[in-house]
């Protein structure tokens, strides 16, 4: 016992005396931390995942990470199927669109499209320009920022739907609180 692994070791559990109980009482403190939330909170949190139109465990996931509810979303042109000033809002996307309950729905539109267009062709509370592809770490996160700022909404409590890897590195550099592909998130909810 407390004789340090040599070489070829390969980290496996531990043989020593007592091994088993350690692990039984982490686990057991480990499931203490774990806030039990009464049913009624629960049911809420269910309602309010699914009028967000997220999976529960995605919302819930969300909230654990932040300790915020969502306020917000953040919806790339790519994510919406508006690549041109000809396109339409395939229906999926309109009718989940229109169907969300009070929160902010921002647009980031990329080029060719302008804002205003894409206002028209969707039910959005705003839309701005999205970041430049080659914008730096701190030019993308000042970008972001202002975009909420703008709506009034503190980066954490906002969730970015995109398609691109671009678009999920927005997630970590803006610090939002979280990203769904937009295939995920306009799928149908089970």
């Amino acid at each position: 016992m407390g004789l340090t692994p040599g070489i070829g070791h390969n980290n496996g559990p531990s043989l020593d005396d007592g091994a088993s109980w350690r692990r039984f009482a982490w686990a057991r403190s480990r499931e203490a931390l774990l806030p039990t939330l009464p049913i009624e909170v629960v049911r809420l949190r269910v309602a309010r995942a699914k009028a967000l139109g997220l999976p529960y465990r995605t919302y819930a996931g969300i909230r654990a990470t932040t300790g915020h509810d969502i306020v917000a979303f953040l919806f790339s042109t790519n994510a919406l199927r508006l690549l041109r000033p000809t396109d339409h809002l395939p229906d999926d996307r309109l009718a989940r669109l229109g169907s969300l309950p009070p929160c902010d729905r921002t647009a980031l539109v990329h080029p060719p499209l302008h804002p205003r267009t894409v206002l028209t062709l969707a039910p959005l509370d705003a839309a701005h320009p999205a970041p430049a592809p080659a914008s730096s770490w701190s030019a993308t996160r000042d970008h972001l920022h202002a975009v909420l700022r703008d709506r009034g909404h503190p980066p954490d409590r906002v969730v970015l739907v995109g398609e691109t890897d671009g678009e999920r590195a927005w997630t970590e550099a803006g610090r939002l609180a979280g990203f769904l592909s937009g295939e995920a998130y306009f799928a149908p909810l089970r």
